[in-house]
């Protein structure tokens, strides 16, 4: 894994590469870490699990206790999760109260912004071959970058956002495909 340091006048921001199994230990590691606010785009999603002690929790039980530490979690995703995420999700009880969730079948990026000073931009859906949580010869390939650059972190936020906010609806050609349209 390399650092990039991008210089201008007033501003040394990070870029990292990140690959397969980065994404596991870069990004997820960064959720932990949240603050004030996680927002997470994906198209896809699954019962990801992460590392604790010496076992593994759901990634459901990390948003749990955020939303419980009085973090805003945004998730936007393309479709229903399969029944193994369902069956999680039922476990957390103030992911229902407190976790805040839309769908959009046009998502498709893969998009994570940790308190609106890092981001990460790339392929890895949140599932356990995405993210690398799979082992070596399972996982995915992916790629993306993770920066705190404030040109790209506030980029990601806003198509984020603007998705989230239903600024699209209204000349989608795919309301078909929505059961739960954002912008009414």
């Amino acid at each position: 894994m390399k650092t990039i340091y991008c210089i201008t006048p007033r501003l040394r921001s990070m870029i990292q590469y990140i690959a397969d199994k980065d994404h596991y230990e870069r990004v997820l590691t960064l959720c932990r870490q949240v603050r004030h606010d996680l927002w997470i785009g994906t198209a896809d999603l699954k019962d990801l699990y992460i590392s604790q002690g010496q076992g593994s929790i759901p990634f459901l039980a990390l948003l749990d206790e955020l939303t419980r530490r009085g973090v805003e979690v945004r998730l936007l995703h393309a479709k229903e999760p399969g029944e193994n995420f369902r069956a999680d999700f039922d476990r957390y009880p103030q992911l229902w109260q407190r976790l805040e969730r839309r769908l959009c079948p046009r998502v498709h990026f893969k998009l994570m912004v940790f308190d609106c000073t890092k981001a990460y931009i790339g392929s890895a859906n949140l599932t356990g071959a995405g993210m690398g949580m799979k082992g070596e010869h399972t996982r995915n390939f992916e790629a993306g970058i993770l920066t705190d650059d404030p040109a790209l972190v506030d980029a990601a936020a806003d198509h984020l956002d603007g998705v989230w906010q239903g600024r699209h609806c209204k000349d989608c050609r795919r309301k078909d495909f929505c059961g739960d349209p954002i912008g009414r």
